[in-house]
Order: C-alpha cells, then sequence, then structure tokens
C-alpha cells in the first residue's frame, strides 16, 4: 500500500474507530437515563463483563498471534490450510465454551460477584444467560477482523465495530420499553451476530477464505496458542481493572457497580485514543527504527512521546478534578441519573482520572518493549501491579472508604506500573541512560506548569462561581486553554512554539 494511500486509510480507521468509542460511551450514557445508580444499572454491566472481556482479552490476543504467524507461511495453499484448522478448533472450542457459560450462568455469577443481593443477583444471572452466546459471535468475529486486516481491508473491519456498537445501541434503546433491562441483554446478542454475519460476507465475498473445516493438529496451530498466552497476559490490564472493581464493588451498596463503570469509561477514552496512534503510527515507525539499531532515534521517539503525552493528558486530568461535577452533570444527569447519582459518581471521577495518564503511558511504554521482543517484564509488571498492588489497595480500603477505596486502587496501581515500566526502560532497554539530564528537567517544568496551572484554576473557580453545569464547562474550558498556552509560553514549551509556528505558516497559504 503506498504512503498517500496509507494514510488515507489510517484516517478513515481513526474516524471509524472514534464514532464507535463515542457510541460506546453513548449506550452508557443511555443507561445512565434509564436506570441511574440503581441495581438494574449494576446488573447490565456485570452481565456483560465477562463476554466483553473475552472479546477484546482472549479475541484480541488470538488475532494477534493468529496474523503473526499467518504473515510467515508461505504460498496461498498452506495458508489456506492454516485457516481451516484455526477456524476449526477455535469454532468447537468457542461452542463448548459458550454453552458452559450459558449452563453455568448461575454459579459462575455466583462465584464472581458472590456479594449480590438476591433479587442483583437474579437479574444479573438471567441477563448474563441471555448474554454468554454473544461470547462466540464476538471472539469469532475479532479473529475474521484478523482476517481483513492481513488482507488490507483496514476500514471494513473498523466498520464492524461500529456496527456492533450501533446496532447494541439501538435495540436497547427501541426495545426497553417493553423488555426493560433485557433490551441490553438481547442488544447483545444481535450485535455480535450481526457483526459476524456482517465480516462472514465480506469476506466471503472477498474470497479471503471459504469457511472450511480442517481438524488436524500443526506446528502453526500451536505455534499461535503459544503466542497468544503472553499477548492475553499483557493485554488485560485494562479490562482486569473492570473486572476487579466489580467483583469488589458487588459487596458495595446498590449502584455503586455503575458509577465506577461510567466513569471508568471517562478515563478510558484518552487510552482508546492513543491506541489508535500507537497501533497505526507510532509502532511502525517504532518496529522499523528497532529493526535498523537506530538506538539515539528509538530514545528521542520514546522521551518525546511521554513527554508529549504528559503535555496533553496532565492538563486534562487537573481541569477534570476541578470541573468533575459539571461533566458528569452534562454527559450523564437525565432520566433516572439523579443529583443523588451525580453525588456518588463524581468523587469517583476526580479519583479515577488520576492514573488517567499513567495508563496510556504504561500501553506507550509497554510498546517499546515488544518492539524489542521483551515482553516477559511488561507482562509480569502488569499482573503485579493489578493482581497484587490494585488487589491488595482495595481490600485494606474497602471497609473504610468503600468505592472510593476500589478506585484509588486503580489509580495506585497504574501509577506503580508506571515506574516499574520506567525502572525496567532504563536498565532492561537502555533507552534513558543518554537523556537522563534532560528527562530530569522536562519533569521538573511539567510539574511547575502542572502546579501553576492548578492554582490559576482553583482561584478563578473561587472567585467566579457561574451556574449552570454547561456554562460552568463552557467558560472554565476557555479560561483553561488560555491559562495552559500562557503557562506554556511563560516556562518555555517548545510545543507551543512549534503550534504557533504550524498555525502562522497555515495562515500565511490561505491568504
Amino acid at each position: 500500500m503506498k504512503g498517500k494511500r496509507l494514510l488515507q486509510v489510517i484516517g478513515i480507521v481513526a474516524i471509524i474507530n472514534l464514532l464507535s468509542r463515542f457510541l460506546g460511551i453513548f449506550r452508557e450514557i443511555v443507561i445512565g437515563y434509564q436506570f441511574g445508580t440503581s441495581y438494574e444499572a449494576d446488573s447490565v454491566a456485570l452481565a456483560y463483563t465477562l463476554p466483553n472481556f473475552f472479546y477484546v482479552v482472549v479475541g484480541g490476543a488470538i488475532t494477534t498471534a493468529f496474523i503473526s504467524v499467518y504473515t510467515k507461511i508461505e504460498g496461498p495453499l498452506g495458508q489456506r490450510e492454516y485457516l481451516e484448522r484455526v477456524f476449526a478448533w477455535m469454532t468447537m472450542a468457542l461452542i463448548v465454551f459458550s454453552a458452559g457459560l450459558v449452563f453455568f450462568s448461575e454459579q459462575i455469577i455466583g462465584i464472581l460477584f458472590s456479594g449480590l443481593s438476591e433479587e442483583n443477583f437474579r437479574l444479573t444471572a438471567d441477563l448474563f444467560r441471555i448474554m454468554a452466546p454473544a461470547t462466540f459471535f464476538l471472539m469469532i468475529s475479532m479473529w475474521l477482523t484478523g482476517i481483513l486486516n492481513v488482507n488490507d481491508r483496514f476500514s471494513w473491519a473498523a466498520t464492524a465495530t461500529l456496527l456492533l456498537n450501533g446496532s447494541f445501541l439501538g435495540i436497547a434503546v427501541v426495545f426497553f420499553p417493553w423488555l426493560g433491562a433485557y433490551a441490553h441483554a438481547w442488544g447483545a446478542v444481535v450485535s455480535a451476530v450481526l457483526m459476524c454475519a456482517f465480516l462472514v460476507i465480506l469476506i466471503w465475498r472477498g474470497k479471503f477464505f471459504h469457511f472450511g473445516f480442517r481438524f488436524k493438529r500443526s506446528p502453526e496451530t500451536w505455534r499461535t496458542m503459544k503466542l497468544a498466552i503472553p499477548i492475553l497476559l499483557g493485554g488485560a490490564t485494562l479490562q482486569l481493572y473492570f473486572l476487579i472493581h466489580r467483583m469488589f464493588g458487588s459487596y458495595l451498596d446498590e449502584g455503586y457497580i455503575a458509577a465506577l463503570n461510567y466513569m471508568s469509561k471517562i478515563v478510558q477514552l484518552p487510552q482508546s485514543v492513543l491506541m489508535m496512534a500507537v497501533t497505526t503510527v507510532v509502532y511502525p515507525l517504532l518496529s522499523r527504527k528497532v529493526a535498523a539499531a537506530e538506538k539515539d532515534g528509538i530514545s528521542d521517539l520514546y522521551l518525546k512521546g511521554l513527554r508529549l503525552m504528559g503535555l496533553t493528558i496532565l492538563p486534562v486530568a487537573v481541569f477534570v478534578v476541578f470541573y468533575a461535577e459539571d461533566i458528569v452533570r452534562a454527559i450523564f444527569q437525565y432520566g433516572n441519573f439523579s443529583e443523588q447519582s451525580t453525588a456518588m459518581s463524581a468523587p469517583l471521577l476526580k479519583i479515577l482520572v488520576i492514573g488517567m495518564f499513567f495508563h496510556a503511558a504504561n500501553l506507550y511504554v509497554t510498546r517499546f518493549f515488544y518492539a524489542y521482543e521483551h515482553s516477559i517484564y511488561p507482562v509480569v509488571v502488569s499482573l503485579l501491579s493489578v493482581l497484587g498492588i490494585n488487589v491488595g489497595i482495595n481490600f485494606l480500603l474497602i471497609d473504610t472508604m468503600g468505592a472510593a477505596g476500589l478506585a484509588w486502587g486503580t489509580s495506585i496501581a497504574s501509577i506503580c506500573n508506571f515506574c516499574l515500566l520506567l525502572i525496567g526502560s532504563k536498565y532492561v532497554l537502555n533507552l534513558q541512560k543518554k537523556s537522563e539530564v534532560k528527562w530530569g528537567a522536562d519533569v521538573l517544568k511539567l510539574v511547575t506548569l502542572l502546579l501553576a496551572f492548578g492554582a490559576l484554576l482553583y482561584g478563578w473557580n473561587r472567585l467566579f462561581q457561574i451556574e449552570g453545569p454547561y456554562i460552568s464547562l463552557i467558560t472554565g474550558a476557555i479560561i483553561a486553554g488560555v491559562l495552559l498556552v500562557f503557562l506554556m509560553k511563560v516556562l518555555r514549551f517548545r510545543e507551543i512554539d512549534d503550534m504557533m509556528n504550524y498555525v502562522k505558516k497555515k495562515v500565511v497559504r490561505s491568504r
């Protein structure tokens, strides 16, 4: 694919993925409108936890490993046989697995979310029994998008996810008056079937695979499974946070699972956008630099990426801390999402947003380890942070702080994960040794910027207490933008000069 065409495809895929992400967030807004922070909202979030976990984590790992193996097989005959073997074994395993989820739905919900009340447990188990078959179609669909991607049909694969979120949302809205919470359960299943059917038709018409079965062992199939395991462990971090939230949240009062879910989705958005940038632009560039052994170029890319993320995400986090209540009111406070729901959710947003930069930075730094094929270290660090530090803090704080303790566990664990990855990048990858002085100066300057920015925002809010969430957010965003540009200019951040020079060039050209 030529450079110009590649850039066009990347732009189209980015736009489709952003639309899909916003549809996903809008679905959470609809759940808030319909149920607020009631036990029904808790049950909807809990019931879809496992299908989504298997889709994103397990399906994503298998697909990534499949692409790696498939591209190394020579000849169309060998590739066709490999597709048939993977499809056959995966289909059989997923049918058995999904059937097990259906038949043992009550036992699974009872084990994972053992703190639920009887009413909440019964609704969650019923919803999960309906949603469980979606696991089969979601994971098959993830693999089918891999087939499209290896054949350079990136926009088709992205459109399938847009169809999933759009149809899920549509079904949940249209059938809610008749089905209530069950509209979301059927929305999960029907949307997964529609996405799978859409992908099958595309692949069949494109003649990329004829969906044959070949139950035969091969070294390539076994290698796919072995490759998928470390990818699965390394990519499960964020979804494990969600799962742990809900497991501990089952012991809290009604509505806190939903509140944690709503706020987590807001914090997750920057990481989702960053994932697109990393996978489409940064990671291919990084892989080429590693292959060419450009040590200095890799170190510069590493430091510039972290610096840019710090300048873009951290000021946003500071802004969210000051305007959390207005943000929740503007986005969620409609229908059954009451002022009480806002009072439950906003403090959680303030805590979770502290970890927003670190979640994104962890994703970014991890890709440097993968590019160097040092996958074990980030996997161990992620599991230690999620299953060790996060779970430990949850146990310590849940009795005294409730849902806020779970939010602190997530943010603190993400910070610890980042610190451990920084240590590894220095001593395992040797990325920081030539830039330690510059690194320290950048951190000091960024901390000064954030402290000054936070102090000025605090002063603005104390002097001018504006009524109404929309007016408050708009005026606050304008003031925050002006303050940020001013501080970056005073502290001589070169990024602001680069941006202004770019704008000037555009103005001159337009004349």
